[in-house]
């Protein structure tokens, strides 16, 4: 394919409540879209990064801007595009795997579109639809999380995730086991808020029978978490730790972990997620697809990628309803806690362009 231009397209999604972590709250998702043109087809790719450099060095802003002086020119410069060359084109520049992952996700959803292949079949997809899991930020009081909880329940989520920081871990955990039995899938996500200094008091997790704790030590503290994963039983999941398939290689090698979170934007793109999970899945490691309120782009990509064989967990690939009224595609809808496999050719979506229209608060075209 030959590039013909860029857009950069930012817009602005109204979450249906407050999402709070441990690195924030967030009630508007700002998202940088990627649409890349061709002489063949056009192709979508959606950008992880957040407002702030908070969750990562990332932000929207800074990829947008990396995009338009580096990573779209490189790109041009490049020559005829095919979607395997992207990550060697872009190498050199150092970092910036958020921005990486949108071009190429666009660049791959272009050149499937123009062969009438979907992002499922070329990533080497086994199912035909994924269970789902849902996440739920850190509420004002028990009974808040409670009612949450329950609601997610009712609407047949098949795992429970809680997101945890120092002064609601424990109590949260313990409330919710005793009110909705050991039966229910459930795990806690720490986004990197403890040392290895907390790990007797993580330890009073093993009570729960947690499916997992995921990254709760710093990204770049590989090592405490493979001594942390020493002193406590609940399986140790390492999320922002995980960057591409060498850093996943070297964790597992250090015992560092017992389950990946693998999330396309933070690694570079779904190709490089995918060798991730093919080194997991050679060490005899489960993985599951984890989330960041993506709109029905990003969650297109996700559960094509959900469905390959490694992934034995149920994801944060959730229904488009737990985080936007209305979506920018149509909308993924649960059904028996699973959501269908998109089969159309790229990633099997496209955004509904008045849906699309009213969300728009920016958009610039790159020429090449």
């Amino acid at each position: 394919m030959k590039l013909t231009g860029v857009e950069l397209r930012h817009i602005a999604m109204p979450l249906v409540a407050p999402f709070r972590t441990s690195f924030g709250s967030q009630t508007t998702r700002d998202v940088l879209l990627v649409r890349v043109v061709t002489d063949e087809a056009e192709g979508w790719g959606e950008c992880v990064a957040m407002t702030e450099p908070l969750y990562s060095s990332e932000y929207v802003e800074g990829a947008a801007d990396v995009l338009r002086r580096f990573l779209v020119p490189a790109l041009a410069a490049a020559g005829p595009l095919e979607a395997q060359l992207v990550a060697p084109v872009l190498e050199p520049i150092r970092g910036h795997r958020m921005a990486k992952a949108a071009l190429e996700a666009a660049v791959l959803d272009a050149e499937l579109r123009a062969t009438g292949r979907s992002f499922a079949r070329e990533l080497g997809a086994v199912h035909e639809r994924v269970p789902c899991g849902v996440s739920v930020g850190i509420m004002d009081s028990i009974p808040a999380l409670l009612d949450a909880v329950g609601g997610y329940l009712d609407e047949g989520y098949l795992r429970i995730k809680l997101k945890i920081e120092p002064g609601w871990d424990i109590e949260p955990v313990r409330a919710v086991r005793e009110r909705f039995g050991d039966d229910v899938l459930l795990q806690v996500d720490a986004n990197t808020a403890y040392t290895i200094a907390d790990a007797r008091h993580l330890a009073q997790l093993d009570a729960f029978g947690l499916l997992l704790i995921e990254q709760p030590l710093d990204e770049e503290d590989v090592l405490g978490h493979a001594d942390l994963a020493k002193l406590i039983n609940t399986p140790v999941c390492l999320d922002e730790s995980i960057t591409s398939a060498r850093s996943a290689a070297a964790a597992i090698r250090m015992g560092a972990c017992d389950v990946v979170n693998i999330k396309p934007g933070r690694v570079g793109g779904y190709l490089e997620a995918r060798r991730i999970h093919d080194v997991c899945v050679a060490h005899g490691i489960p993985v599951w697809c984890g989330g960041m309120l993506e709109t029905g782009i990003g969650r297109a990509g996700n559960v094509a990628l959900a469905a390959l064989p490694g992934f034995t967990l149920p994801g944060d690939t959730s229904g488009s309803s737990r985080y936007y009224r209305t979506d920018i595609t149509e909308p993924f809808v649960l059904e028996d806690g699973h959501l269908a496999v998109p089969t159309g050719a790229g990633l099997g979506v496209v955004p509904v362009a008045e849906r699309l229209e009213e969300v728009t608060t920016g958009m610039e075209w790159l020429a090449v």
